[in-house]
């Protein structure tokens, strides 16, 4: 049976305003319902460890709220692995859902970047939505190369920044950013569904992506 190993940030607040955030529940919760239907197992980790902070809880759709609960999962959110005692060996993927609060941490964690790289390099699935493509800035590969350098991404965009009202909150507007480190950048209307697989590497654009994220991950993984 497949495990995945989900990522995700310890910063609770908008960038260094007071504003709750941290990682952003639908997305986590979607990609994740579609890991429980293909009968995956998961472990829910991040850099610090214990109880990581989420928003979006009150968004009203059917698959947010069964997951959320769930007390199984609820114990994995609120007891979160430190991503030091991970083995990667234990894992066929790696899954970085989004939200603000990953700017201010996995934006720029070598640590986890290194997991990435390990990932990567083994062949297996990494995937990540909306802001969690962040999480791939630093990932260094063993030859001295990034691994945007030679990917196409897509992410959470200027335009839906806007439309949130997080343009003047946020500590750096990641699709600039990617369009800098990536092969290529694509992206379509704001809060579309657009989901880019380029080879073992999977990501969305937004919340309205996390379903697509999960199933292009179970289709890569049954591939092996």
């Amino acid at each position: 049976m497949a495990k995945v190993l989900i990522i995700v940030t310890n910063h609770a607040t908008l960038g260094d305003t007071d504003e709750k955030n941290g990682t952003y529940a639908p997305e986590l919760t979607h990609a994740l319902q579609v890991f429980l239907d293909a009968g995956y197992s998961y472990d829910i980790a991040s850099i610090s460890g214990g109880a990581a902070p989420l928003y979006g809880e009150e968004i009203d759709d059917a698959v947010n709220q069964s997951v959320l609960a769930d007390a199984d999962f609820q114990a994995r959110i609120n007891d979160t692995l430190a991503t030091a005692q991970i083995n990667n060996d234990d894992y066929n993927a790696l899954f970085f859902p989004g939200g603000f609060g990953l700017l201010s941490d996995l934006a720029s964690n070598k640590d986890v970047a290194a997991i990435t790289a390990n990932f990567y390099e083994a062949g297996k699935v990494v995937a990540a939505v909306c802001h969690g493509p962040a999480a791939l800035l630093p990932v260094e590969l063993s030859d001295g190369s990034m691994l945007l350098a030679s990917r196409q991404v897509t992410a959470f965009t200027r335009e839906e920044e806007i439309d949130f009202a997080t343009i003047d909150k946020i500590p750096f507007l990641l699709e600039e950013a990617l369009t800098r480190k990536a092969a290529k950048f694509t992206k379509v209307g704001p809060w579309l569904e657009h989901v880019i697989t380029d080879g073992q590497l999977v990501t969305g654009q937004n919340p309205s992506s996390a379903h697509a994220v999960g199933e292009a991950m179970v289709a890569l993984i049954a591939k092996g």
